[in-house]
């Protein structure tokens, strides 16, 4: 499994927003206290405008509707545990593939090719399943690794 750094903790707590997630993270254990405590819907909003994706995508990853999404933020809703610690692991999983591919763009495109290692899926696909983002994860750090994938 690839560690996560404090760096990219850091990153998280950026792209996601510090007034919505005041305390530092440190751990993915962090994930799950902070998101049993409430955290903001408005963190999907600034997961959106960072990586430049669409509602509909991000709904699809969360499996809920893009409508449901603008209701949450219009409302200023917590979100539900789950899905806050989805949108934190999302967020690692965009950093660490934009950190391997060069950037955002190639990450994305990379998201959206059928991959042999994943029995020809595309990689977008296995997001909203469980355990998805860690399985792409796994690829993108043997791509990392030199191993082919």
């Amino acid at each position: 499994m690839i560690e996560t750094s404090t760096r990219t903790y850091k990153k998280i707590r950026e792209i996601l927003g510090k007034k919505n997630i005041p305390e530092e993270i440190e751990s993915y254990y962090d994930y799950i206290h902070m998101a049993s405590k409430g955290i903001k819907a408005e963190i999907i909003k600034n997961f959106i405008k960072k990586f430049n994706l669409s509602r509909d995508t991000t709904a699809d990853f969360l499996n809920i509707s893009s409508p449901t999404i603008y209701r949450w933020i219009r409302a200023n809703k917590n979100l539900e545990r789950n899905y806050a610690i989805k949108l934190f692991e999302l967020t690692e999983l965009f950093i660490y593939g934009s950190e391997v591919f060069g950037n955002q763009e190639n990450f994305i495109k990379w998201l959206k090719l059928p991959n042999t290692a994943l029995g020809g899926m595309e990689p977008i696909e296995l997001l909203e399943i469980p355990d998805g983002v860690s399985k792409v994860k796994d690829i993108i750090g043997r791509i990392e690794q030199g191993i082919y994938s």
